[in-house]
């Protein structure tokens, strides 16, 4: 990812909404009884600390945050459930959709009886903002208009599951609990076909296929092969010829 697509960040603005959010919850219900929201309340508040601001009815649908010249709307999966939203929103004012990923990942587990919490298990596991594409192929239709972006936050966060699961450890299958954030990373805003571009990682050079594009962004063949559906879609890549049955592909000169 290059920096150009970066947001300046504000840390401690961050930090605030955290210590801010997560501090009354637990205050009223405790660890365990968390809502599955706090990364959309942590980053509601982030992103605008006033409250006013914050659950605003725009054109018959509830926007998460309204500032009088912007809609931000926080989604943490299923952007088809935005299609009828963005159709409204999209109409009066620009709209940006916020989309978490968790970078580090640490795993507490919570005994349901006893609400005794497990010491953090780091995962092995790092997210990257590719793992975007398969949501955004839901608003396909959406990505090219003018007054849509779409800003990926990347964050460290502590995840916690109900020990309920199936197996021996109770730990397949089973519920999470809430995800709670504990260090912002990085930001990064696509606004226009040309930061599509910044998604596509640095070392595919040339020709690639969706193989190439599947080993340089650790995405499944599945996910790589809608990622450069959606760049074919927005013009940040070219399709340049077959090999075999798949599409090769190149960036465009942006």
């Amino acid at each position: 990812m290059k920096e150009s697509a970066m947001i300046n960040m504000d840390k401690k603005l961050f930090q605030n909404a955290c210590d801010d959010v997560i501090g009354r919850r637990l205050g009223t219900n405790g660890i365990g009884t968390l809502s599955e929201k706090t990364v959309h309340s942590v980053l509601k508040s982030y992103l605008s600390p006033d409250s006013i601001n914050h659950e605003i009815k725009v054109g018959g649908f509830v926007a998460d945050i309204c500032t009088g010249h912007e809609i931000i709307e926080i989604q943490t999966r299923s952007f088809d459930k935005l299609r009828r939203k963005l159709l409204a929103f999209l109409a009066v004012a620009p709209v940006t959709i916020v989309y978490p990923i968790p970078y580090v990942k640490w795993i507490r587990w919570v005994n349901p009886q006893t609400g005794e919490i497990s010491p953090p298990r780091k995962s092995p596991r790092k997210g990257t903002p590719y793992s975007i594409f398969p949501e955004l192929y839901k608003i396909k239709n959406f990505l090219d208009h003018p007054n849509l972006s779409i800003r990926i936050v990347m964050m460290n966060i502590e995840e916690y599951k109900y020990l309920d699961g199936w197996s021996h450890d109770k730990k397949k299958g089973s519920t999470r609990c809430d995800r709670i954030p504990t260090e912002l990373v990085e930001e990064f805003n696509i606004s226009n076909h040309m930061d599509y571009g910044l998604l596509i990682p640095d070392i595919l050079t040339g020709q690639f296929s969706s193989k190439d594009f599947k080993k340089a962004s650790g995405l499944s063949l599945s996910a790589s092969q809608t990622a450069l559906n959606i760049l074919y879609y927005v013009g940040a890549v070219d399709r340049t010829g077959k090999k075999g049955n798949s599409f090769l592909y190149e960036k465009m000169i942006l």
